[in-house]
């Protein structure tokens, strides 16, 4: 009898810790689910902004489905908005820093934007997490393969009036 508040308190904890533990394992609200699989079929149909509102009506349906995110993010890099799938991938990361796919979406989308050494940070971190034969390093060191998007330079940009020729 002396150690039942004892074992109460700590099987409370062990509950509790678990539940946390497993947040990003459940699955999506019903409705947010619905609205992920209207997104996908929106980028499968090349409808990147349609998916965009897609993914945004989900996630303010279920905030805490992380995965959401990085559909967020896929959406906003087919758009061409690479700094704002950088900002889903980050905040994908703060609530799991070990999420494979959000470190390595980010270092594509960072290869994007022509920040070749940030994305390489990105691909030895997952060799370090993963190794080379994981999906997500193999990804990224295809997209490091390839030849960086070009980037214009300010140079080349012509200062003065617009429309004086």
């Amino acid at each position: 009898m002396r150690f039942a508040p004892a074992a109460a308190a700590l099987s409370l904890f062990v509950a509790l810790t678990s539940s946390v533990g497993s947040a990003d394992d459940r699955s999506a609200d019903p409705r947010a689910a619905m609205l992920i699989a209207e997104g996908r079929a929106a980028l499968a149909a090349d409808k990147p902004s349609d998916a965009i509102d897609a993914f945004e009506s989900a996630f303010a349906i279920d905030p805490a489905y992380t995965p959401v995110l990085l559909e967020l993010a896929e959406a906003a890099r087919k758009e061409g908005l690479q700094g704002k799938a950088i900002a889903y991938y980050r905040e994908a990361l703060a609530r799991d820093p070990g999420n494979l796919a959000a470190i390595s979406g980010e270092g594509e989308a960072m290869l994007e934007k022509g920040a070749v050494a940030k994305a390489q940070r990105n691909l030895a971190k997952l060799q370090s997490m993963c190794g080379n034969s994981c999906p997500e390093t193999m990804e990224l060191q295809r997209a490091l393969s390839r030849d960086p998007m070009p980037r214009m330079a300010a140079e080349s940009v012509k200062s003065g009036p617009v429309g004086n020729n």
